[in-house]
């Protein structure tokens, strides 16, 4: 966890929202993953999110879910997501990466199992999208045992009287989806952002990360402005399975293009 804090931290002394990308393991095969995942950080990613493959992915769109199922027609398994997680460790020892995903991989061999592999393949942080705050002992304690931080994510509809339950036993950063659907199809309005950023930052210290929805440098440097840091998924698993095999260099430029507005984005509020 402390490369997160590191990386957030390190992004506001630079003075730029932290960019926090996805992609999918095994995406379009087991053994392509490592290359886009080093263009990721070549391009200037500060957080990786690796996305652990899962035949019903109900929070994401149909970018992702495509990615989802090329993987697993790779043959893509838990152990294959393991080793790319721990092969990317050795590559990049301070760069922080979490492992996003579903519950049912993630539990199936109990919750102390998985937070044990985790820890050992390097990951920072955990994001399960459909293990509710209130269900955190089939996770969460595993996890914050192990030392891994339990990344929650927070919507529109959290209101005031569930925030609280969101927000204990959160670690990490916090996740603001900032539309009430699924990933890659629509973004919220700026003015709606700033607001909801305020409100979570008025109740945690936790770094607020938002995502859903952003595609293009304008939409990052715009979020970028008011959070901490900005997920972007959809569009990266486009490229990915426009390119396959040979996505790296895009990725690359992609990211690049991203990093730079939002390195921008601060100094012309300044």
């Amino acid at each position: 966890m402390t490369r997160l804090a590191s990386a957030f931290t390190r992004a506001a002394d630079q003075g730029h929202a932290a960019l926090v990308t996805f992609v999918t393991a095994g995406d379009p095969a087991p053994n392509a993953t490592a290359a886009i995942l080093d263009a990721l950080v070549a391009g200037g990613a500060d957080v990786i999110e690796l996305g652990m493959p899962f035949t019903d992915p109900m929070a994401d769109g149909p970018a992702i879910q495509a990615a989802n199922l090329r993987s697993l027609a790779a043959g893509t398994t838990t152990a294959d997501v393991l080793a790319i997680a721990t092969a990317f460790r050795a590559r990049h020892p301070e760069v922080p990466m979490v492992l996003m995903g579903y519950a049912n991989p993630m539990t199936r061999r109990g919750p102390e199992w998985f937070a044990s592999a985790a820890r050992d393949a390097g990951a920072d942080g955990v994001i399960c999208v459909d293990i509710p705050a209130e269900e955190d002992d089939s996770l969460g304690e595993a996890l914050r045992a192990a030392g891994i931080g339990n990344v929650r994510l927070a919507t529109p509809t959290t209101d005031a009287a569930r925030l609280p339950a969101v927000l204990e036993g959160a670690s990490g950063f916090l996740y603001y989806v900032s539309v009430a659907g699924i990933t890659g199809l629509q973004q919220a309005a700026t003015a709606s952002i700033e607001a909801a950023v305020a409100r979570l930052k008025a109740a945690t210290d936790l770094p607020i990360a938002v995502g859903f929805g952003v595609r293009t440098p304008e939409q990052a440097a715009a979020i970028g402005r008011v959070a901490d840091g900005v997920v972007v998924g959809s569009a990266i698993v486009e490229l990915v399975g426009r390119h396959g095999a040979d996505a790296a260099e895009p990725v690359r430029t992609y990211i690049e293009s991203l990093k730079t507005a939002l390195v921008a984005a601060r100094k012309e509020v300044a």
